[in-house]
């Protein structure tokens, strides 16, 4: 998986529920605890439980005191204390954090990603995407607040994606702050592919703005009366992750691909990164979507997995927990339950990667968010009923 890319049968009832009960009780044996010991090329790794029964916790943001906000995608967002209790470090606040707007809580949308301002320090802005419904049907908003008094106050809706629909996948929802305080913000597809390669649909685009929600004069497509003005780069299935390059400056994204054809791409202004016309994937029941995992004049991943991962949150490493790691991608994993690892070398003609490793497989749990913590530490969230937040700690 390695590539580079230039820098440019129906049962009953009783049966049914047997076997559910069955499928649970094979999972429970079969997974591994939180304070196992999992072993990497590198290094020994524990995790260490921060908050449970969380109701499938989507993504964190951690505060300047140290506590951290965690977003369900059922609605609420949701706040972890840091004590002065070693023995317990971390507690979760009982009741949801008020002042959320309503959140649709449909098929795989919800309350998704939570981003700080760059100076939230001083300013308290928060920023929250999330899925609202209307007679229209669904989509995928924006919205920021002043987070004061364990509250949100002064709520502003910053942006919408249109045209709605009925749809109830493919919301994307990833968040970044880049470098000069600009917002990205991933729009999937909404399961229609098509519309990811229509200008005038922000479905199956990455979107840029300023931090108020006004749209900066110098995207790409600015004039352009083929394509919203709003929209940064176009042709994504599903972007579930997204990240900064820390030397760069770059946004990464990760992407869902249907059956094969996950991808890591660089965004680029301007550029079409080629869904549905060109992929690794082929539809779930085995057909072809495409003849072309490659078009030109669109942009190739620089990584494709296939068979899909399902890939979630990612980071590039730069603590000093893991020295081996650093400027390395850690991917989280849905289908396969996992984290990635993924090595990012800078070549003559743009970038190669390569997959190292794959951790915490053993936990068997639906990884749905990594970060890095302000001190350095490496925090999970998983993606169940009943999820969780987990620090991975090394095991010396």
């Amino acid at each position: 998986m390695r590539l580079k890319q230039a820098k440019t049968p129906r049962y009953s009832k009783a049966f049914g529920g047997l076997f559910g009960v069955v499928w649970l009780l094979f999972l429970s044996l079969s997974a591994s605890k939180a304070d196992d010991v999992f072993q990497t090329k590198a290094y020994s790794l524990k995790l260490v439980t921060v908050a449970t029964g969380l109701a499938n916790p989507w993504s964190i943001a951690f505060l300047p005191n140290g506590d951290a906000l965690v977003t369900e995608r059922a609605g609420r967002l949701r706040l972890i204390e840091k004590t002065e209790n070693p023995e317990n470090p971390y507690q979760l606040t009982s009741d949801a954090i008020a002042g959320l707007p309503a959140v649709a809580a449909h098929g795989q949308g919800g309350l998704l990603d939570i981003a700080l301002h760059p100076n939230f320090a001083e300013n308290r802005w928060l920023y929250l995407s999330f899925v609202d419904e209307t007679d229209a049907g669904f989509t995928t908003r924006l919205m920021r607040a002043k987070y004061q008094d364990n509250a949100l106050q002064n709520v502003e809706m910053l942006f919408e994606a249109l045209p709605r629909s009925r749809a109830g996948q493919h919301f994307g929802g990833r968040l970044h702050f880049d470098k000069q305080g600009d917002l990205y913000l991933s729009i999937g597809d909404r399961g229609e592919r098509n519309r990811a390669q229509d200008g005038l649909d922000h479905a199956g685009s990455i979107i840029r703005l300023h931090d108020d929600g006004q749209i900066p004069t110098d995207n790409p497509f600015v004039g352009d009366s083929r394509v919203l003005d709003a929209i940064y780069s176009t042709g994504h299935r599903n972007p579930q992750g997204m990240a900064i390059h820390p030397d760069t400056g770059e946004i990464w994204i990760n992407e869902h691909g249907p059956r094969g054809g996950d991808e890591i791409n660089r965004i680029e202004a301007g550029a079409n990164y080629g869904w549905p016309l060109a992929t690794f994937g082929v539809n779930y029941i085995g057909t072809k979507i495409t003849d072309n995992p490659e078009l030109p004049g669109m942009v190739s991943p620089l990584l494709q997995w296939t068979p899909s991962i399902a890939p979630s949150g990612m980071i590039f490493y730069t603590g000093d927990a893991f020295p081996e790691w650093q400027g390395q991608l850690l991917n989280g994993a849905l289908a396969h339950r996992l984290i990635s690892r993924v090595a990012v070398v800078e070549a003559d003609d743009g970038y190669e990667l390569t997959e190292i490793e794959r951790l915490l497989s053993e936990f068997n749990q639906r990884i749905r968010d990594i970060r890095q913590s302000p001190d350095g530490a490496l925090w999970l969230l998983t993606d169940e009923r009943r999820g969780g937040v987990y620090q991975i700690q090394r095991v010396d």
